[in-house]
């Protein structure tokens, strides 16, 4: 049922589905709370729920949002240098050959 109400949401951004949050507020919200980090001189790590980091992902790329660009499963990350993501979502098992 999660899953159903979570693609209502990304589905139509602007509109509450079963009394959540409207995606579009939330992405405000989330970006608005991230917008720090994006000006600190030191790199930081934001660990969150897949939801989250895609409405942020959506945000940065300047992309509307949409579930497509979710993590594809649970345990993935993307990186962001100069205030945009510079991949899509990767697995963490894959970081140690990223590097």
């Amino acid at each position: 049922q999660f899953e159903v109400v979570a693609d209502a949401c990304f589905a139509r951004p602007d509109e509450s589905a079963r009394g959540w949050e409207p995606a579009a507020a939330a992405q405000l919200r989330i970006a608005n709370a991230l917008a720090d980090l994006l000006e600190a001189p030191d790199d930081a790590v934001v660990v969150g729920h897949g939801g989250v980091g895609t409405l942020w992902y959506c945000h940065l790329a300047g992309i509307p949002i949409d579930r497509r660009w979710d993590q594809p499963g649970q345990g993935h990350w993307f990186s962001v240098v100069d205030g945009r993501p510079i991949h899509h979502w990767r697995r963490l098992e894959d970081l140690a050959a990223d590097r």
